[in-house]
């Protein structure tokens, strides 16, 4: 069976259920645009959906027990297209799927696929609950409900099953949310500026817009080239950081689960764990009190993660809460763009 869209796709969702990321795999094979673009299309919807497609083919394949991944990601591809998509024939998604499975070597799979598939069709369907209705982990919605009420958490899931605007500054796609962090580092050209975890490097050309001029720091020595500023050093955030000089603003973009970026990573749905929060909050109380201890009298540090988790935000800064000035959410569906916390610190 040749490489196309479908099969890409099918190869892809293997990918991320082994660790990889929906959009690193898709950019790393060159295609014809149109083929890219219904890859694209065919990955983020059955990764933003999974919950409702898994629990589609129950419904009509009358069967809750365990299922190879390969005939259940074929089922998933499948069902995406005949009812979330409007242009595919049926009979396409039908044949292709079962094409697919017998390229996985699941030839005897290949009837089961092909019957589930000739049941689907656009009826609605009544979830059973409200995180398969809004295809999200129990978990992680009950939280968000306890924490932010259950209207703005449902708002927030929904927009994350929506593929996100995209936002041009300058020459880079940069979330319209992401552009609301460095304001408020208030910086000025005279400013010394540290962005301490810089890749991809977005914040760091928009904050150098103001005049000032960045050093950017990351761990990663190949993402760090691929940001265009004059000075940059490549160290691990959580250690001392290796400069004399004091700077008068730093931003701490800290690495972190990414639960507020949902609708552009939509895999992160399917593998983060209160526990994954928990360990991702250790490194950050390291590298904002490594970025403190360089932060000049008077200066002002903002701390940022695209994490909606309190774990990763209100319980790393607690640690330094008389230097906290201020903090707050930005909730997707109740603002534009991804979700993100920020924190400015003195």
């Amino acid at each position: 069976m040749p490489l196309t869209a479908r099969s890409f796709a099918f190869d892809v969702l293997d990918a991320v259920e082994h660790g990889g990321f929906a959009d690193d795999l898709l950019r790393a094979k060159a295609m014809d645009p149109q083929e890219a673009n219904l890859a694209s299309e065919l990955v983020f919807g059955v990764l933003r959906h999974r919950a409702q497609l898994d629990y589609l083919i129950s419904h009509y394949s009358g069967k809750t027990g365990k299922l190879d991944k390969e005939v259940r990601n074929a089922l998933r591809l499948g069902i995406y297209q005949m009812r979330y998509l409007d242009r595919v024939p049926a009979h396409a998604a039908v044949s292709t799927s079962v094409e697919l499975v017998k390229r996985a070597r699941k030839a005897s799979a290949t009837g089961f696929v092909n019957a589930v598939l000739r049941k689907v069709n656009r009826e609605p369907v009544e979830y059973p609950t409200d995180a398969l209705g809004l295809s999200m982990p129990e978990w992680l919605l009950a939280r968000w409900e306890e924490r932010f009420g259950r209207a703005a958490a449902h708002a927030a899931a929904l927009y994350f099953l929506g593929k996100p605007p995209a936002h041009v500054r300058g020459e880079r796609q940069m979330d319209i949310g992401a552009q609301q962090i460095v304001p408020l580092l208030e910086l000025r050209p005279e400013h010394r500026f540290l962005d301490v975890c810089a890749a991809p490097g977005n914040k760091t050309l928009q904050a150098a817009e103001s005049g000032a001029r960045p050093v950017a720091c990351d761990r990663s020595r190949k993402r760090l080239a691929a940001i265009p500023v004059e000075r940059r050093v490549q160290l691990d955030a959580v250690m001392d950081l290796p400069f004399r000089a004091v700077f008068d603003r730093i931003l701490v973009d800290a690495p972190c689960s990414g639960t507020g970026t949902l609708g552009r990573n939509p895999e992160i749905k399917w593998r983060v764990t209160p526990e994954e929060c928990a360990r991702q909050a250790g490194r950050q109380v390291q590298i904002l009190r490594a970025a403190l201890a360089v932060l000049a009298p008077g200066g002002r540090l903002v701390y940022a993660t695209c994490s909606l988790e309190r774990e990763e935000n209100e319980e790393v800064i607690g640690q330094f809460a008389e230097r906290v000035q201020s903090q707050g959410y930005r909730l997707p569906g109740r603002e534009a763009g991804d979700g993100f916390f920020h924190a400015v610190l003195a």
